[in-house]
């Protein structure tokens, strides 16, 4: 007869061996070492993130620097040009008593045949000298009033006109006028002027230039 042993059966592993080293109840020192086992393969592991690049200073093109200083050092110049070189310097101060005057100070390229124009301040009257020649002078108003006939028409004649109404000076170079045109060259202007009601005895001056092309 046989005699047959009663008990737990073996357990088997996954391919089908006997584990018999495999402990229910591990103790809290063994679950300890298994977390800090895991921790470590963690902090070991490789990182899925890029290391951060240092990137150089980059250097400076001095050739690039350099023709970019040349380019706006003529961009200043060709802007002074275009301020100046036809209307001239109109940031020249003027005098209180004269508001404005053409050519404005300083012009570089004025015509030949340019008129020479004096705004006054209100209530004052003067003449022009150009170039050490003073001009004759009529006022507007004296030819007015020398009018006969309604549809009459002014002959302005060729001196320096000047208006009250505006307290402008006028004067055109013409065959008929002590100018008859403008060299080329730099001329002078002098506009003496003074209060219409106190007369040329507390007159002042003012000169400029301007240059014909």
């Amino acid at each position: 007869m046989f005699a047959l042993r009663l008990g737990s059966p073996p357990t088997a592993g996954h391919d089908g061996v006997v584990a018999d080293d495999i402990d229910p109840n591990p103790s809290p020192e063994s679950a300890e070492h298994a977390t800090a086992t895991v921790a470590d393969d963690a902090a070991t592991a490789p990182s899925s993130d890029p290391a951060p690049t240092t990137g150089g200073r980059r250097r400076i093109d001095r050739g690039l620097l350099v023709v970019s200083a040349v380019i706006a050092l003529g961009l200043v110049f060709v802007a002074r040009g275009l301020l100046i070189g036809v209307t001239g310097d109109d940031r020249v101060d003027l005098p209180a008593t004269v508001e404005s005057v053409v050519p404005v100070p300083d012009a570089e390229q004025a015509l030949a045949q340019t008129n020479v124009f004096v705004d006054l301040a209100p209530g004052y009257t003067g003449v022009l000298i150009i170039d050490g020649v003073e001009l004759e002078t009529v006022d507007l108003s004296s030819l007015q009033d020398s009018l006969t006939d309604p549809g009459e028409q002014i002959s302005v004649p060729p001196v320096t006109v000047f208006e009250p109404g505006n307290s402008t000076l006028t004067f055109t170079p013409s065959a008929a006028a002590e100018i008859e045109r403008f060299e080329s060259g730099i001329h002078r202007v002098t506009v003496v002027h003074w209060p219409i009601a106190e007369g040329r005895e507390r007159a002042r001056s003012f000169t400029w230039q301007f240059n014909v092309v």
